[in-house]
């Protein structure tokens, strides 16, 4: 069982003035796949905010897999993306590449997705859109495909990941 954690990337649910509901979606369907949840957090549309949250999961508490919801679009404010490649010294296109092309067949507005995914130390971050529906198809997407690629990154099988 490898562990996860959920970034939450939204100026109105830090706010409060909306309810966070990709989150509890990505850490349920996480769950629903094995996956450990050991934290959830919420921070505003900040690269540095983003930037501090990703390297305290990934080095302080250390999920083998941190996934982000929100902040992958156009908006000047969408910064998710810039923030993960500032904090992964080794990107891993094939995952958003993925996710987009599922998402392809749902909706042609998939290809303004900006997501990105990357490695740190021991720990995979994947971004994932806003959206509760998005956020369904994205990781539904890739999920099949995760446990082998942390299983790479931890070193060996997938009980050797418990420690993370």
């Amino acid at each position: 069982m490898y562990t996860a954690a959920i970034l939450t990337v939204s100026d109105r649910s830090f706010r409060g003035e909306r309810p966070d509901e990709a989150g509890p979606l990505a850490a349920s369907l996480l769950e629903g796949a094995g996956y450990r949840v050991i934290e959830t957090a919420l921070v505003p549309d900040e690269q540095p905010d983003i930037e501090a949250a990703l390297i305290r999961l990934a080095d302080e508490v250390r999920a083998a897999l941190v996934v982000t919801t929100g902040g992958t679009g156009f908006s000047p404010r969408d910064v998710t993306p810039e923030a993960t490649a500032a904090v992964c010294p080794r990107m891993v296109p094939g995952i958003p590449e993925t996710m987009r092309a599922a998402s392809l067949a749902v909706t042609p507005r998939a290809m303004l997705s900006r997501a990105a995914a990357g490695i740190r130390g021991g720990s995979l971050i994947v971004n994932l859109p806003g959206s509760p529906k998005a956020v369904r198809e994205n990781l539904e997407a890739v999920l099949p495909t995760l446990e082998h690629g942390l299983r790479m990154l931890l070193g060996g099988p997938a009980d050797c990941a418990s420690t993370f």
